[in-house]
């Protein structure tokens, strides 16, 4: 049997990458969903707990990687720093469900935008990571943004850094643990699952649960589980298969699909805040454009030395 050669895998992974941040993007609309169907915000975020473990589970299984599993309990550093992951992206979790049902989806999506010009800077300092001049306009531009949205909401937008920071935290805490990315999602998901049990459990049992209400109800809470697990075993699989910068370019397609749920729902969009957005979009195709530069001229340079002198 043929297998499959390198453009064929190249287009597979662009498809995969543009699949992940579509599913990112368009979430918002299956947690106004279920708002509108009954649920509060926390039995939302329970439901993604309980179910994201098991379609976790089977992705484990798929790729192999139980023996990962075992490894991380038998070793107390790894399962903390785990364990510390998890907080952040419960945190994270917990937060953007609360604004995606409190018309707050707006101010969500400018959290991932700021996100990718928050990891430059995190970069810089934990990393030495170099920030050239485009880098510094991009978080520049970004930190006006910010600073327009303060102005439109008449206070810090608290949605969205909280939502960067905690991403970028977390992204740089998974980046240190020496655990793939399947294996170590199915651990923070059963960390989570206890909780979000508990949650469902007491729910149920004082009645002020709404996801057994009916079976369209049900559907709702187990789509939680492949929503919330299929996007980052795609974004795992293209990441190890694409360039940074192609990355880079396609990353800003979820926060532009949550911009623009967020409109379609009715968010107000004052003149304010078309200006914060106006200068993060400037900061994000900055920063794109310089992704760019920099993979031509990375291919411009492997191509000289390929050349017989």
């Amino acid at each position: 049997m043929a297998t499959p050669s390198g453009a064929d895998t190249g287009r597979a992974a662009l498809l995969s990458a543009f699949a992940c941040y579509t599913l990112w993007g368009l979430m918002p609309l299956l947690f106004m969903g279920q708002a509108a169907a009954g649920f509060d915000s926390l039995e939302i975020l329970a439901h993604r707990c309980v179910w994201a473990v098991a379609v976790a589970a089977l992705l484990v299984w798929l790729a192999r990687q139980g023996g990962q599993v075992m490894a991380v309990f038998r070793s107390p550093r790894t399962l903390a720093w785990l364990a510390f992951s998890t907080a952040l992206i419960g945190l994270n979790w917990g937060i953007y469900v609360w604004a995606t049902t409190h018309g707050a989806t707006l101010e969500a999506s400018l959290g991932y935008y700021i996100n990718p010009l928050l990891n430059m800077v995190v970069g810089l300092w934990l990393f030495r990571e170099r920030i050239d001049r485009w880098g510094w306009v991009a978080i520049g531009l970004a930190a006006v943004g910010v600073a327009f949205q303060t102005a439109a909401l008449g206070r810090p937008p608290w949605i969205s850094i909280v939502l960067a920071l905690s991403f970028a935290t977390y992204g740089v805490i998974r980046k240190r643990i020496p655990v793939d990315a399947q294996a170590g999602l199915f651990v923070e998901c059963l960390l989570l699952a206890p909780l979000g049990l508990a949650w469902v459990i007491w729910l149920q049992s004082t009645g002020a649960g709404a996801a057994f209400d009916s079976a369209g109800n049900t559907l709702w809470a187990l789509a939680n589980g492949p929503a919330t697990v299929l996007p980052l075993a795609l974004f795992a699989w293209s990441a190890r298969r694409l360039p940074l910068s192609t990355i880079g370019f396609i990353q800003f397609l979820a926060p532009t699909l949550q911009f623009a749920v967020g409109v379609a729902a009715g968010e107000p969009l004052t003149g304010l805040r078309v200006a914060s957005f106006a200068f993060i979009w400037g900061g994000a195709a900055v920063f794109a454009a310089a992704a760019l530069h920099r993979r031509q001229a990375a291919r411009r340079a492997l191509k000289d030395a390929a050349e017989p002198v």
